[in-house]
């Protein structure tokens, strides 16, 4: 049997169906999307939720000239009538501003007339229709210009819609993807309010004065309507997270993952999958993020026992995050106790407003939760009668990335008192198990804490683990390995110390309660001694080997040493 085929990265509909790819059938939408009849409609989501290949669906089914098969056997095919009435039946104007990020308005305006360009010529055939005359085809020759001035680059999808129009003689589909990003972009390299006003003209163009548009589709990650840059659109419909309509077409439902599982014969790691990957409430449907699960499955397609990763972040950034927890503690900005309630799993409630401008996302407290939200660092579980949301960390995966970046801060913070971190070092290293638990005590007070609620045990063994590499990496000379196979397991902690022959191992456990801390510290010890923990030190010629016992219970700590 041939082993199927994941389309990481693919995000052309026709490609991933022509090639074999496993795909997730959301046809639905198109159903939706003609039902509903909106002159123009828009999606927001999160990055990585299939907007691309949703947008690049909805082109190959409308678009003239389609391939019927790329539909076979797929949900949308039982709607003969449909089918028969709107496929292949339209010409399509589509482009994706995703690509559109440069650190200067010249440079951006440069890369939209690329787009531009790139559309016009997949069209090119109207050079040579007969029911264009020489002006339209002029005009048409110059929207194929790489210099053309902005006044043309602002109308040119409207004129590209008309001139399709004119030859096809029937109105136009205009499929935007991505919508936003420009605009992020130019926010964060502070030519914002020149392309604000370059998109308005462009949109207001092809969406609002097009007597030739049938309707039209955008995406993007932000509502922001107080941009104006929709100003006095007729029948323009927002579909944002918080809505029940098509809250299943983007990203996978519990449903399609546990069909792709079995498909791929790895039906055991759903409960793998379900923890790190789901999550997400969209309207009334939670889902899992896309690009996760199916990253997740290739590379358990090549090697079976691989461990889940933070994929999502290697595609988003971190920027909103880090702005998050740069602000703990600041006057009139984040509590450090509404941090500590998400990392362990409950709930903060807050007013969304999902109409704030990129300008503003960062300008308040209030703004940023509504940005984490809309971004998908934060989803919702319902909201309470006076209108504000139920906010929590949807997954382990994005607790991860939290809590990776309170880490990283709290590593800076070491850095700067130096003297401290050497002080618990030196008591490491000399065997002061008291003084080692006084400077823990006193550090873990400077982070957040992972209170005893709804997090799994093990995530909160890894947390107190990382603020303890956090302070050790502040140690020059000192080789520290975390989670290194040694004897016949996996170490927390292995310490070699250069020029010296000391050693040291530590076994952190949290504890479900204060009287558990001496228990829990003497059940790690025991843990290093079964496992033979020290051999990679014997081996390494250490001879004076100390093993640790830490038990930590929200703020508080046990440690207990053995030499």
């Amino acid at each position: 049997m041939e082993q199927l085929r994941l389309p990481v990265g693919i995000e052309d509909f026709a490609e991933i169906r022509r090639h074999g790819y496993y795909y997730v059938d959301k046809t639905q939408l198109i159903e939706q999307v003609l039902n509903r009849r909106n002159k123009v409609s828009l999606f927001t989501r999160p990055r990585r939720f299939g907007k691309t290949l949703n947008m690049s669906m909805l082109q190959h089914f409308f678009e003239i000239g389609t391939d019927p098969k790329l539909f076979q056997g797929l949900s949308i095919s039982k709607n003969n009538e449909l089918c028969e009435k709107h496929m292949g039946k339209y010409p399509v104007v589509s482009i994706s501003l995703k690509s559109i990020h440069a650190d200067s308005y010249a440079k951006a305006k440069a890369q939209l007339i690329k787009l531009v360009n790139r559309e016009a010529r997949r069209v090119q055939f109207l050079l040579d229709s007969d029911r264009l005359t020489a002006v339209d085809k002029a005009l048409f020759s110059e929207l194929l210009d790489r210099e053309m001035e902005e006044d043309t680059l602002v109308s040119s999808l409207q004129e590209l819609t008309e001139l399709l129009e004119i030859h096809f003689g029937q109105q136009v589909i205009v499929l935007i993807d991505e919508y936003d990003v420009p605009l992020a972009k130019a926010n964060q390299n502070g030519y914002y309010d020149e392309m604000a006003l370059l998109l308005r003209n462009f949109f207001e163009n092809v969406l609002k004065t097009n007597d030739s548009l049938e309707f039209a589709v955008l995406t993007g990650c932000l509502r922001i309507a107080k941009e104006s840059i929709f100003t006095g659109l007729n029948n323009f419909k927002v579909y944002s997270i918080t809505d029940t309509d098509y809250d299943e077409t983007f990203g996978f439902v519990d449903d399609e993952v546990k069909k792709m599982l079995k498909s791929l014969n790895q039906q055991d790691h759903y409960e793998e999958v379900k923890e790190w990957y789901d999550g997400y409430r969209f309207g009334n449907t939670d889902v899992y993020c896309p690009w996760d699960v199916v990253n997740y499955c290739a590379d358990h397609l090549t090697t079976p026992n691989a461990t889940p990763k933070n994929y999502w972040l290697n595609t988003s950034g971190n920027e909103v995050i880090n702005h998050f927890i740069d602000s703990v503690g600041e006057p009139q900005k984040l509590a450090k106790t509404e941090l500590e309630r998400l990392v362990s799993g409950n709930v903060v409630r807050k007013r969304i407003n999902e109409t704030i401008t990129y300008k503003e996302l960062y300008s308040t407290i209030d703004n940023l939760w509504s940005t984490l939200f809309m971004t998908g660092y934060l989803t919702q579980r319902g909201s309470e009668d006076d209108g504000r949301y139920r906010l929590v960390i949807p997954n382990r995966e994005i607790r991860n990335i939290v809590t990776d970046n309170i880490l990283s801060l709290f590593q800076d913070e070491v850095k700067k008192d130096g003297q401290m971190a050497n002080a618990f070092c030196q008591a490491l290293m000399e065997g002061k198990e008291k003084e080692v638990e006084r400077l823990l005590t006193a550090y873990m007070g400077k982070t957040i804490s992972i209170r005893d609620t709804f997090v799994r045990k093990s995530i909160k063994e890894n947390f107190y683990h990382g603020i303890l590499l956090g302070i050790l990496s502040f140690k020059t000379g000192w080789e520290v390995s975390s989670n290194r196979e040694s004897g016949t397991g996996f170490s927390d902690i292995l310490i070699e110390i250069d020029d010296s022959d000391i050693g040291i191992v530590i076994e952190v456990k949290y504890s479900d309660d204060e009287d558990q801390l001496e228990k829990d510290c003497k059940e790690a010890l025991k843990q290093i001694k079964d496992r033979d923990y020290s051999q990679k030190l014997r081996d390494a010629g250490f001879h004076r080997i100390l093993k640790y016992g830490i038990a930590c219970q929200i703020k508080t700590c046990k440690v207990l040493v053995e030499i």
